[in-house]
């Protein structure tokens, strides 16, 4: 088995043991995802007018997820069904109208928890660009949804399933190296996997985000941005610590921010054995004066540093126009009894007036499948 592969598969199978239940099917595609036999056609059960990808599939109109988001038209929904493999390629999708890949899977684990937990996805996406002079952030990820340069509307609804997203630039922090980044977008990951090091998940400039039953690795700062994002029952994978988890710029007016919510934070499977984890690791930092933060009902492992969140480097305290806050944290990180000042503990009123999904995006946003989670 390759290395990726290994580490993914010690991962699920720990989170099994771990009690965590990570679904991996959604009622709306898991017909066409998964795999037939030689004499099916790989798009049975499939919307009509789905493309299907492939590098090895003669049956497959294209080799290269790229080259069929590059054959869409710019009007009409789109489907794009992805076979299962490795693919070396960065992927940029700057059409507006709503875009779904699904990625294939295994019907013989796909339906057992089991199975889900110790090999779930069979499609990866990777590239291996980082941070150097010329290169920007947004320029290094695997995965980038974002109108062209110069244009401000993007994609409406942009949805993946089943699909594993890496920058394998190094195995360390080398620099940024992202591996997705969402700008003037609406976009939703289900049953994904995210792994970098440095600056992992980008949720920009008018960009709206939702992950759930999602696996994202990093070290420093790997959820950053200065949109909206929220995480629902998201395995977050410390390989080291740096920085904080969390680094985001807040908009005066706006609650933009991250929030994570029914969520687990676990030194990774695959960090390094001689890397010191236990205390080191921060909630988040702020990357502006107005960064939002905030953690709902999260598992918090023995890598969670007591004083929770951290000032940014080259400063002394956070300012205290942030906003970091946790709600009911539990585990061996998740004592609040040594947090910063700062630092808000939400009470049930607040989490119940405030703190929903909907009240965050001041409303139920239609561009999310909440079908996905039964």
């Amino acid at each position: 088995m390759r290395p990726y592969l290994i580490h993914f598969a010690v991962l699920y199978t720990f989170l099994a043991s771990f009690g965590v239940e990570i679904h991996a099917l959604s009622p709306n595609y898991s017909a066409c995802q998964l795999q037939q036999n030689a004499e099916t056609s790989p798009l049975t059960g499939c919307p009509d007018g789905t493309l299907f990808v492939s590098p090895t599939d003669s049956r497959a109109r294209f080799k290269t997820v790229q080259a069929a988001v590059e054959s869409l038209p710019e009007t009409g929904d789109a489907i794009i069904l992805i076979g299962a493999g490795e693919y070396f390629e960065k992927v940029t999708v700057t059409r507006s109208a709503p875009l779904t890949l699904l990625g294939q899977l295994d019907p013989n684990t796909a339906r057992d928890p089991a199975g889900n937990a110790s090999q779930r996805n069979l499609v990866h996406i990777w590239y291996n660009l980082y941070v150097l002079s010329g290169i920007t952030d947004q320029e290094t990820s695997t995965l980038t949804v974002a109108p062209p340069s110069g244009q401000q509307s993007g994609n409406t609804d942009f949805k993946a399933y089943n699909i594993n997203f890496e920058n394998r630039a190094a195995k360390y922090s080398i620099s940024q190296a992202l591996a997705g980044s969402f700008m003037y977008a609406n976009v939703s990951f289900y049953g994904c996997t995210f792994a970098s090091w440095q600056d992992t998940w980008y949720t920009g400039v008018d960009a709206y985000s939702y992950a759930v039953d999602t696996i994202i690795y990093g070290q420093t700062d790997y959820l950053f941005g200065s949109g909206m994002a929220w995480f629902q029952n998201v395995i977050l994978a410390n390989r080291a610590c740096g920085g904080g988890i969390v680094a985001w710029a807040g908009t005066e007016g706006t609650r933009n921010g991250a929030f994570i919510a029914d969520s687990k934070i676990i030194r990774s499977p695959d960090a390094n054995s001689t890397t010191v984890t236990d205390s080191r690791c921060y909630l988040g930092r702020p990357w502006n004066p107005l960064a939002i933060a905030v953690y709902l009902r999260t598992y918090m492992d023995e890598s969670i540093h007591p004083n929770g969140f951290i000032h940014w480097s080259h400063q002394t305290s956070v300012p205290k126009t942030a906003y970091f806050a946790e709600y009911r944290s539990s585990g061996p990180g998740g004592s609040t009894s040594k947090r910063l000042s700062q630092e808000y503990i939400l009470t049930d009123t607040q989490v119940n007036e405030k703190f929903s999904l909907e009240s965050v995006f001041a409303g139920k946003p239609t561009w999310i499948d909440f079908e996905y989670v039964a």
